[in-house]
């Protein structure tokens, strides 16, 4: 068992950041592939970015790429998700997702822990 809670979300204007963060407590934190998903009103959860077990290796979804950066500290269990640049579009609500093993994966249906999320608004 994993359990995963964000914080970070919050009211930003377009160009701002945020920084988002995903505390995990329950199995070994250090095994998990972690990743960020967002779900805006009306849409499906997607994707938005990963990191492997031992933080080597990343990967973006494209709206995101230069923008975000995803990052871990094993020691403190967390994990985070640095947004710059935000955009209207940004908005959703943000969720942390973890899984076993070493694959960047991009779909939900892979991972298998999730938080309740936090939510991200950028205002025009």
């Amino acid at each position: 068992q994993v359990q995963l809670v964000e914080s970070g979300g919050g009211l930003v204007q377009a160009g701002g950041s945020l920084r988002l963060s995903c505390a995990a407590s329950g199995r070994t934190f250090n095994v998990l592939t972690m990743a960020w998903f967002r779900q805006a009103p009306g849409k499906e959860r997607d994707f938005v970015a990963a990191i492997t077990p031992n933080g080597r290796s990343s990967n973006y979804v494209d709206s995101v790429q230069g923008r975000f950066s995803i990052s871990r500290d094993d020691a403190k269990r967390a994990v985070y998700l640095q947004m710059n640049s935000l955009k209207p579009e940004d908005t959703a609500v943000y969720y942390c997702a973890s899984r076993g093993g070493n694959g960047l994966l991009t779909m939900s249906r892979y991972y298998n822990y999730w938080g309740q999320g936090t939510q991200v608004t950028v205002s025009s």
